[in-house]
């Protein structure tokens, strides 16, 4: 790939869509961080990025986005209440996909009449539409998306790149390096690494999990490293016998993210990480490691 050539083809293309001002889904991610400056870059104060605070992103994610993006007219939305609210009592995996994309796009439209924006950029990629048109699960913003919007166009202008190929991109818009290597982040968020009902509980239990497995795997450098909560089993405390959550360790390495293969950790990295969980979350009885490549598992439990 021209490099060069993309960037300047891709400003070009974003000014001849997006006539007037234009919204871009903004999660942090180097997907839509790339799409994010590449779009400033076309349209300049005509975009406005908006973050949406679903409740389900990592802890400290909020702060982050505020510092990276700070000179642009970013937008900081809280629907922690209305996303929680609609995931009440949701079990089926394809359903909350599908509640979050039109939950998403829903807050979009109300942030983009309010500034008078008749465009959505997005920063899908290939692999996302080959995985929502394959069956395989629905993105939030593909396959999980409403087939009926108010914007006059959905630009999406990485959609036939890979995520290697995305990086390749922020690196040379000298983005920060902490966005550039940033592990791949699914936009329905924890609702995915929740096997079940997403409740506040679990959400919590595993924010504080998913920290622990990314700070300690950082140094390893894989595809994607993150917690995942997969059940209730019965553990002990001392003499007491307690019913906690069961936590899932996946860490994988992967060029694409279309097939991938679990990391061979060392046991000392693995113990470590395991002690911490049971140690600094108490109401977890269980920590597993997952050795599944992709296929026949997804990276993602859901």
């Amino acid at each position: 790939m021209d490099v060069d050539k993309f960037i300047n083809d891709t400003i070009s293309f974003i000014k001849d869509k997006v006539r007037g001002k234009g919204i871009i889904a903004l999660s942090g991610g180097v997907d839509s961080s790339v799409c994010t400056y590449l779009s400033y870059k076309a349209i300049s104060d005509n975009l406005y990025p908006v973050f949406i605070d679903t409740g389900l992103m990592r802890i400290n994610e909020v702060d982050e986005i505020k510092k990276t993006f700070k000179n642009m007219n970013i937008k900081i939305i809280d629907a922690k209440n209305r996303f929680l609210s609609a995931l009440k009592g949701v079990t089926d995996p394809e359903e909350k996909r599908k509640i979050i994309g039109a939950l998403f796009i829903q807050i979009f439209e109300e942030v983009a009449e309010d500034i008078g924006a008749d465009y959505l950029i997005q920063g899908t990629i290939y692999p996302d539409i080959i995985e929502s048109h394959g069956g395989i699960k629905s993105h939030h913003n593909v396959g999980g998306m409403p087939l009926k919007y108010k914007f006059k166009e959905v630009v999406e202008p990485l959609k036939d790149l890979y995520k290697d190929e995305v990086r390749t991109i922020a690196r040379a818009l000298s983005l920060p390096e902490e966005i550039c290597g940033r592990m791949p982040y699914p936009g329905p968020g924890l609702a995915v690494r929740i096997i079940g009902e997403v409740t506040e509980e679990k959400l919590d239990v595993l924010k504080r999990a998913n920290m622990i497995v990314e700070d300690e795997l950082k140094e390893y450098n894989p595809w994607q490293a993150f917690a995942a909560l997969i059940g209730k089993g019965t553990g002990v405390r001392g003499d007491e016998r307690i019913y906690g959550w069961i936590i899932s360790i996946r860490a994988v390495e992967s060029r694409d993210g279309m097939t991938a293969d679990y990391l061979k950790l060392p046991w000392n990295i693995l113990d470590t990480i395991r002690r911490r969980i049971i140690s600094e979350i108490y109401n977890v009885s269980r920590v597993v490691y997952d050795i599944t490549p992709k296929p026949p598992a997804t990276i993602e439990y859901e």
